[in-house]
């Protein structure tokens, strides 16, 4: 209690508390013990989901983030409990990510000497963290997990580890009435200033443009600027691309919108990238999978800006004009100046490629008129029977850019995927996190063979917690995307890349999670109807074509419009 002596452990909770935390995913350990018994206490008022290891908790911490734009917290303790989360970390701070992680460590005494499970986390974790910090006092609890979730949510979103020693923990400090109130005193360099005369040379240059194009990124989605921009698209009627991250940002059945763009991505926006005279980027970072060869992309075009975070400004493509900020603020100023336009012979041009793809990629994807089933359409009886809500989780692959390419968004925040890291055995976890932090709506678990063994362990957490996920599992018996690889450039030579695999729906029962498996196109459209009305969790395998490949494709080292349709 407050004025009285109070463990280090304890005041963990209570910081955790005072943030308004509602889920802590976590797995406890000897060094993070303390902290456990203290959230004993605390179990009707803040839920606690065990996952079934250490890099579960941390992607499910991720996938809460993502839908709730709040921080997500995990707990792992010390030494393998604490290395397994630098996958996540990893993939947190690549893809913009508010996460809080708090491990457990060794008595003080005893850093540096090799003890049991001890290891130097804040140096493995320093190239993967936004900020991190051992606590080695009961005292400075408090501020160091106060100064995280400032830095972890503040300007551009990142992964922050806080290291607590267990003599740290079980110290008792007596705590002041409003120990939990005090403010402290955080040096973080802003990026929320804009310079209105950037503002407005952007805004004369789209003004005067023939040719224009925006590109939306995850910086969108962060900063919660949907409304902003659509009225700054529909103002401007320019066509809208969107990076993987950037997908949900604009409803895709939007009139403006032309595509993903990548190397997966629509062949139209792809193109055109390298023939519009104003580029207009929001929220991305020129990332290598967009770009293509950077020495090749865009060069007829100005480029403008906006982002939050300055070093990636001028970092992969050089712009003509920058605008640093929150791109919300930046919106809100430039809708002001951008003039009421339209540009409908441009936009032409993007349906008429786009017909192009339909006919040569899209048609056969979605409506196969031989062959064994392909992802495609999967894909297309999930639109049709998902819910209007339903959030995309998906692991990394062929699978991933195909539910990605043919996904109907057409809801905010509806769309998690590892896309900087490219991290396998994201998305089970993941949507276990993104159900609980959004539990009115439906989860689509999107998975290959491939990644789906990586975690699929957290089965278990279902079971436990009975958390109604959407298992679509599309087994090609491969890794599929290495596959395609080694198809196109390494002359059919399929290295270490078949799968062997165990039956899928026996696993899934074993978890007490319902299951079916669907080898026939004639039971598919039905499965797809049943897995997804039930009101239970359900895992639907869909045997798929073993040799398909995802098109279209920009090879690597080939310039955006030189994307391949074949």
């Amino acid at each position: 209690m407050e004025g009285n002596l109070t463990s280090g452990s304890e005041i963990v909770i209570k910081s955790l508390l005072n943030e308004k935390v509602r889920y802590i995913f976590g797995y406890p350990g000897g060094a993070i013990m303390p902290i456990y018994d203290s959230l004993h206490d605390y179990l009707n008022i803040i839920s606690h989901v065990l996952m079934r290891h250490e890099q579960g908790t941390i992607h499910a911490a991720q996938g809460y983030a993502r839908v709730t734009g709040e921080v997500g917290v995990c707990f792992t303790t010390s030494g393998p409990g604490a290395t397994n989360l630098i996958t996540g970390l990893a993939d947190a701070l690549a893809d913009s990510t508010p996460v809080v992680c708090i491990t457990g460590q060794v008595f003080s005494h005893l850093l540096g000497t090799d003890a049991f499970q001890e290891t130097n986390i804040i140096d493995i974790s320093l190239p993967v963290t936004k900020w991190n910090i051992q606590v080695l006092q009961a005292k400075n609890i408090f501020n160091a997990i106060k100064k995280g979730f400032v830095i972890a949510k503040q300007g551009r979103p990142g992964p922050v580890l806080i290291d607590i020693t267990k003599d740290a923990q079980l110290q008792k400090e007596k705590l002041t009435k409003n120990f939990f109130r005090k403010k402290i005193n955080i040096y973080y360099k802003k990026s929320n200033f804009i310079i209105n005369d950037n503002i407005i040379k952007a805004a004369n240059l789209i003004n005067s443009s023939k040719k224009p194009l925006i590109i939306i990124g995850h910086g969108i989605i962060l900063a919660e600027a949907e409304d902003e921009f659509k009225i700054f698209a529909e103002k401007t009627g320019i066509p809208v691309a969107s990076t993987l991250l950037g997908l949900g940002a604009l409803d895709s059945t939007h009139y403006l919108y032309v595509g993903m763009l990548g190397m997966h991505g629509n062949y139209a926006p792809n193109v055109l990238t390298n023939q519009c005279d104003v580029l207009i980027a929001i929220g991305m970072r020129f990332d290598d999978r967009v770009t293509g060869n950077i020495k090749k992309y865009a060069k007829k075009s100005k480029i403008i800006h906006l982002e939050i975070d300055s070093s990636e400004i001028n970092k992969n493509i050089s712009c003509n004009i920058s605008i640093l900020g929150n791109c919300k603020t930046s919106l809100k100023k430039l809708i002001h100046y951008v003039n009421k336009s339209n540009h409908k012979k441009w936009i032409k041009k993007f349906f008429s490629l786009k017909k192009e793809e339909d006919k040569i990629v899209i048609q056969k994807d979605l409506n196969p008129k031989s062959g064994g089933i392909t992802m495609g359409e999967v894909l297309k009886w999930i639109n049709l029977y998902k819910k209007k809500n339903a959030i995309l989780v998906t692991d990394v692959g062929q699978h991933q850019m195909i539910a990605s390419r043919y996904f109907k968004f057409t809801c905010k925040k509806s769309q998690i995927t590892s896309g900087g890291l490219g991290t396998m055995g994201f998305a089970l976890p993941a949507s276990i996190g993104a159900k609980l932090g959004a539990k009115n709506r439906q989860v689509l678990c999107i998975v290959g063979d491939g990644g789906i063994q990586m975690t699929i362990q957290e089965m278990g957490t279902i079971l436990q917690y009975r958390i109604c996920i959407k298992i679509i599992l599309l087994n090609n018996n491969f890794l599929g995307m290495v596959r395609q690889w080694q198809h196109l450039f390494f002359n059919k030579r399929y290295s270490c890349t078949k799968l062997v695999n165990p039956s899928f729906t026996k696993l899934a029962n074993a978890y007490n999670i319902e299951s079916k498996r669907v080898d026939k196109r004639e039971k598919l459209k039905n499965s797809v109807k049943e897995a997804l009305y039930k009101e239970t969790p359900f895992l639907l395998e869909v045997v798929v074509e073993k040799e398909n490949n995802v098109f279209p494709m920009i090879p690597s080292g080939a310039a955006v419009d030189e994307i391949r349709l074949i």
